[in-house]
């Protein structure tokens, strides 16, 4: 994926070949390989193992991985296609690719040579997922209101305290856990992050959270009871963690819009193609002008999504000073486009699209959580008000 890296000054109206070449590479292998097992996924409730295979087989499972650590060294707008065109056909998936890249970013971003060398290598050779553990039961929006603490012990830290909505939790093998290091300075310099591993005494999962959607992504949280973590498990320097964490969601906030353009796509393509399929009075639905409005209005909000996330992706690259105000906005109006072109093509199927036999249903319950986590669509407004306003 050489041909992906460090591409700067790409334009989101007319990308590359190699970004299009990759666009059909990845649909191709999710149409053949994901695809199909998508509706027992989301019907069982199961992790999408074949999904899982196959994108480590591509390495796509963990594309941003630099090629120093032995990834792919995939940049941010290939990333978001990957992301992308996995959720076109099982969101669930495309989480794969996406969790990894928000819990291994805080290393990349922060993280020793020695600390980035050890784990990201581990992830890039496939031996392990990544989670994120930020959020807890009292401190959601409000993230600097955790409890979780880090207790300094010898030359190492003693962890206790619990995350709660931890995405393919009990699934990843490393998280990267933040926790409180200093209570008088709360998120002001208080917050330190670290890595965490599955295998760690004093790990342990709740049992799975019982969704509307994403089914086939655990979600789960994770009670840490005395956990010893070594000093050399620090993420930068203690006192950073609520930084970085800021710092990693202004990046893959862009994944969860890449996610929302995904199942808004695979929305939309079902239903063009049923449309053209399903007649009513004679002729083809796709012959109602009011149904063709329909259609257009969705394609229209998916491209003008598409390009502010593909925007976004080419300043999360290069790091622009207003990639915050862009993150967030890709990801608020791509999940919005998500909610209603979802709703939208359960509308056009009809009473077909409200059954579980078509999967228009599964893309709308699967689209409402890109309006909810990495920072609720509220939240989002907040942030993109206060760049505005500052």
């Amino acid at each position: 994926m050489a041909g992906y890296q460090g591409n700067k000054d790409f334009d989101a109206c007319t990308l590359p070949k190699d970004y299009e070449d990759l666009r059909q590479s990845v649909r191709s292998l999710a149409e053949a390989q994901i695809a199909p097992h998508a509706h027992d996924v989301d019907d069982q409730g199961r992790f999408p193992k074949e999904a899982l295979d196959a994108l480590r087989q591509a390495g796509f499972d963990a594309p941003h991985v630099p090629e120093e650590y032995g990834g792919q060294g995939a940049d941010a707008l290939a990333t978001v296609i990957i992301v992308e065109e996995v959720a076109r056909v099982c969101m669930s998936s495309s989480l794969i690719p996406g969790v990894n890249k928000l819990g291994s970013l805080p290393l990349i971003l922060s993280g020793s040579e020695e600390l980035k060398s050890k784990y990201l290598t581990k992830l890039a050779n496939g031996e392990g997922m990544f989670s994120y553990c930020l959020s807890e039961p009292e401190a959601g929006s409000d993230a600097g209101g955790m409890k979780t603490r880090a207790v300094a012990d010898g030359d190492g830290w003693i962890l206790n305290g619990s995350k709660c909505w931890i995405t393919n939790a009990g699934e990843s093998e490393f998280y990267t856990v933040f926790a409180v290091t200093d209570p008088e300075k709360g998120s002001r310099g208080g917050i330190s992050a670290f890595v965490v591993e599955k295998n760690d005494n004093g790990v342990s999962f709740g049992a799975p959270e019982r969704k509307l959607g994403i089914k086939g992504s655990p979600t789960r949280t994770v009670t840490f009871d005395d956990v010893r973590i070594p000093g050399d498990r620090i993420i930068g320097e203690v006192g950073t963690g609520f930084t970085t964490a800021m710092r990693t969601l202004d990046h893959t906030r862009i994944t969860i819009g890449a996610q929302a353009l995904g199942v808004a796509q695979g929305a939309l393509d079902f239903a063009a193609g049923y449309m053209k399929e399903r007649r009513q009075f004679g002729k083809a639905i796709a012959e109602f002008q009011g149904l063709q409005f329909m259609v257009a209005d969705m394609a229209m909000q998916i491209e003008a999504a598409r390009q502010l996330v593909y925007a976004a992706a080419a300043k999360s690259e290069r790091e622009d000073k207003d990639l915050t105000y862009f993150g967030a906005a890709a990801k608020a109006y791509a999940s919005d486009v998500a909610m209603k072109v979802t709703t939208d093509a359960v509308q056009l199927l009809g009473g077909y699209g409200y059954v579980k036999d078509y999967p228009v249903e599964r893309m709308m319950r699967d689209a409402k959580i890109t309006q909810i986590y990495e920072g609720t669509n509220q939240v989002q407004r907040i942030v993109i008000a206060r760049s505005l306003l500052k």
